[in-house]
């Protein structure tokens, strides 16, 4: 499912989801095909695309932020990761949205510098529907990779029963996945890729997998409506998408021994210890991270923008909004279900924005 939001309809959007290579030099970005800075009545429109992953958070930013600046419009279209950065490296839209951080070689392609900027973080979850079953489920990250690689097939499996005494399983398990090229998926088979040798040398770490078993649903949207309606399933989705959809998610054993509920704590004491190794340019992966109380299948997420647009008109509305996001949108983050950035990274890339051409 495609879900297109803009600031004029963000607010019924998020009512609806209530419900339900080579270098060398370095030349302007023209993103003309974006949409023009300036449209009817003088409004200054911005498009973008990418992550279905933060819809929600961006949605509500982009409405609030409208209430402020009323002529501007920044549109934004839930395609997923992978669409997100094709469509910004082809400039078709102005800026990218991705949980996956841009790999070396995407950034060699690119006919621009790209920055990123993370923006919120959050938590993708198991999600399963178990008639009957109240308690919450319990996984290990091994676990979850042999479900996922098809090796545990049935619910009343012994390694299922092991991390969970009294469930008492039964029927055959429907393994749900993203059939897009999709961040929420990178951060998935990131976690997996460090928790099973198997994992990492059968299906990898990417953003769109040959995956072994089970059935595709296009973005958070489109997992969370096949786990729904399918009986004996699971499935990973970003936690607000559980939270809208109420729709069961489990705990997760992290590398200290704790099965971790997500939540905005275990997230934000996820990216607690990545402060301590943070590169300069943002991209980072906290899978799997070593804090104590953290969720591990936590990441942020990215908004990409190119360090020298040809269009200025847009990039001060992007370099204005992003400053309203870093700071007072921060407070709009944690009832939708994600964390905040942790302060000191919020005042770094302040000053990475002053890198961005604006004349």
């Amino acid at each position: 499912m495609r879900t297109t939001s803009s600031v004029l309809g963000a607010l019924a959007l998020c009512a609806v989801l209530a419900g339900a290579c080579g270098g060398g030099e370095r030349r302007p970005v023209t993103a003309e095909s974006a949409g023009g800075a300036a449209s009817a009545g003088g409004a200054i429109r911005v498009n973008g695309a990418g992550a279905t992953f933060p819809l929600p958070i961006y949605s509500k930013w982009f409405s609030e932020y409208n209430k402020l600046h009323p002529s501007v419009e920044i549109n934004y279209q839930s395609i997923g990761s992978g669409g997100g950065i094709r469509q910004l490296l082809a400039a078709t839209v102005f800026f990218g949205a991705s949980d996956q951080p841009m790999t070396d070689e995407m950034l060699a392609k690119a006919p621009g510098a790209v920055l990123h900027f993370p923006t919120v973080l959050g938590a993708v979850v198991p999600v399963y529907n178990l008639e009957g079953v109240s308690a919450q489920l319990k996984f290990t990250g091994p676990l979850l990779a042999d479900i996922f690689l098809g090796k545990i097939t049935r619910w009343n499996d012994p390694a299922i029963a092991k991390t969970n005494p009294g469930f008492k399983g039964t029927g055959n398990i429907t393994v749900v996945h993203r059939s897009d090229g999709s961040g929420t998926t990178f951060v998935w088979a990131d976690y997996l890729g460090k928790v099973s040798p198997e994992w990492k040398q059968k299906v990898g770490v990417n953003s769109a997998l040959d995956w072994p078993a089970g059935v595709g649903g296009k973005g958070n949207e489109g997992v969370a409506g096949l786990v729904k309606q399918t009986p004996g399933s699971i499935g990973y989705i970003e936690l607000v998408y559980a939270l809208q959809n109420k729709i069961s998610y489990g705990a997760v054993l992290n590398r200290g021994g704790e099965f971790v509920t997500p939540d905005v704590t275990s997230v934000t004491a996820a990216a607690s210890g990545a402060m301590e190794s943070m590169p300069k340019d943002f991209r980072v992966s906290i899978t799997d991270s070593p804090g104590q109380g953290a969720y591990p299948i936590s990441s942020f997420t990215w908004i990409l923008l190119f360090e020298d647009p040809k269009d200025k008109a847009q990039a001060k509305v992007m370099v204005d909004f992003l400053k309203w996001a870093l700071g007072d949108g921060q407070a709009l983050a944690g009832d939708l279900g994600y964390a905040r950035l942790p302060a000191d990274l919020a005042r770094q890339e302040l000053e990475q924005l002053n890198r961005i051409k604006l004349q």
